[in-house]
């Protein structure tokens, strides 16, 4: 079932800085809209859905992890991510969305780390959960030839981190509606999720998504540049006219030729336009939704949509 409404959301601590691109199925074509605010996200599903025009699921992404590492998650002693949504936050959990100040406050439920730079190291994190490097590296997270590697949920430094993205992802939209949604992979494939569910989350990565519609990494470019961005637009453009029934209004078409603006949320505009573009060729069908059928993958772990597996 095609979704009535896909959207894809480039996601930060920052509410200023989190936008979404957003794209309508009206039967005899799907067209996407050009990047906006994401908003209120106590009423953002709401939203998306009154969009709808026709019958069909919601399909909702985020660039935020979704699922705990493997080897982390079975000292929890929970029986899965599922499981462990139903408790985290509260009572004995209550402090595990606190980054830890000093690593003396690390603990397996206070495992981000750490609240503000000086004087910290990445070790103090390996050693205060006992766990290795490798173990807080979620499978779909681990280094592989050609393709970047997200960074590791726990560790909150750094430009690149998504530990307190995560955090906020978590508490303002996975808890609240966790038990309206499908989550995938936790709840199956992708095509069933749509067949029973209203509303589908799911995770995605804007650097993976540059290479599923057909986005060149060389020569050199950097979507943090305006111009890296207006170099790439051919590739968005490419990608539109090889879907015939995928239009883009007159805003979205503007924005690309425009390279999605030359202020500092450029790049977040063309982030979540780039991610949208890659959803919507899995919602097609044209591409794999990319989860193996794994345990590991399923129970706790999760996987980035469309990333082909190791």
């Amino acid at each position: 079932m095609l979704p009535s409404v896909i959207a894809h959301c480039d996601w930060s601590i920052d509410a200023r800085k989190r936008w979404m691109a957003v794209a309508v199925n009206h039967q005899t074509h799907v067209e996407l809209s050009a990047p906006e605010p994401v908003g209120d996200t106590s009423t953002l599903i709401e939203r998306l859905q009154a969009r709808a025009v026709s019958g069909g699921p919601l399909l909702l992404g985020f660039d935020f992890p979704i699922g705990l590492p493997q080897a982390y998650a079975r000292k929890t002693g929970l029986a899965s991510f599922r499981g462990f949504l139903d408790v985290v936050g509260t009572d004995g959990w209550a402090d595990w969305f606190c980054v830890a100040t000093a690593a003396e406050d690390i603990t397996l439920r206070r495992p981000f780390y750490p609240a503000r730079p000086g004087g910290t190291r990445r070790s103090q994190l390996f050693e205060a959960l006992g766990l290795a490097p490798a173990d807080l590296l979620r499978l779909c997270e681990q280094p592989a030839p050609g393709r970047q590697t997200p960074a590791m949920l726990f560790w909150t430094l750094g430009g690149n981190q998504v530990g307190k993205a995560a955090i906020t992802g978590w508490r303002e939209v996975i808890l609240p509606h966790r038990h309206r949604i499908g989550l995938w992979p936790f709840d199956g494939r992708l095509v069933d999720l749509l067949q029973r569910h209203a509303v589908v989350v799911t995770e995605t990565y804007p650097g993976d998504a540059y290479g599923q519609i057909g986005i060149a990494r060389r020569p050199v470019w950097s979507k943090r540049s305006h111009g890296g961005r207006l170099s790439v637009a051919g590739y968005l453009r490419q990608w539109l006219a090889a879907h015939e029934r995928v239009t883009a209004n007159a805003a979205l078409a503007a924005s690309i030729e425009a390279g999605f603006g030359a202020d500092a949320a450029g790049e977040d505009r063309f982030d979540c336009t780039v991610g949208l573009m890659a959803m919507i060729d899995i919602a097609l069908g044209l591409r794999g939704e990319g989860a193996p059928p794994n345990d590991r993958v399923t129970t706790w772990e999760g996987w980035i949509l469309g990333r082909s597996a190791l």
